[in-house]
């Protein structure tokens, strides 16, 4: 198989195990891990939760995604990044995605339901202060939820 295209390789940054913390009000951790599968041609991203505290709202219990899957691969003509993403709940949504510069960027357009998520690196990379946003109308973005990511390994 050729080599990792550099546009992938940029992705090292995210491999690893990372604890998720939401900035949701009675939402506990979850976990991350992104590794390269395929020779390094795909990074593959699983989450999931150990278990959901009885203090967690039911709502956010009941609604839970976990676990999620998602693969990030590369156009190379346009070395333009998309990630395949699925939930427990049956959600299946594309993505597109850059990093660079220590910038991590998500986002969809989608009728009634554009999403977007800003993630930046610490200096030491072992961290991440992140955001989900969301729109109805593509106009008029509202903060979804605020999460930080700290590296396990």
């Amino acid at each position: 198989m050729a080599a990792r295209h550099p546009a992938l390789a940029r992705l090292d940054a995210l491999v690893g195990r990372w604890t998720v913390q939401p900035k949701v009000e009675g939402v506990g951790a979850a976990w991350t891990e992104f590794v390269w599968q395929d020779g390094g041609q795909f990074l593959r991203q699983v989450s999931d939760v150990d278990s959901v505290p009885s203090s967690t709202p039911q709502a956010w219990r009941e609604n839970a995604p976990f676990p999620t899957t998602a693969i990030i691969g590369l156009d190379d003509a346009s070395e333009e990044l998309t990630v395949l993403y699925a939930d427990a709940r049956g959600v299946h949504r594309v993505y597109r995605m850059t990093y660079a510069d220590g910038v991590w960027r998500q986002w969809r357009d989608a009728p009634e339901f554009s999403q977007r998520f800003l993630g930046t690196f610490s200096a030491d990379g072992d961290s991440i202060t992140g955001r989900w946003e969301m729109s109805r109308d593509n106009v008029t973005w509202h903060l979804d939820f605020e999460l930080s990511y700290a590296r396990q390994r």
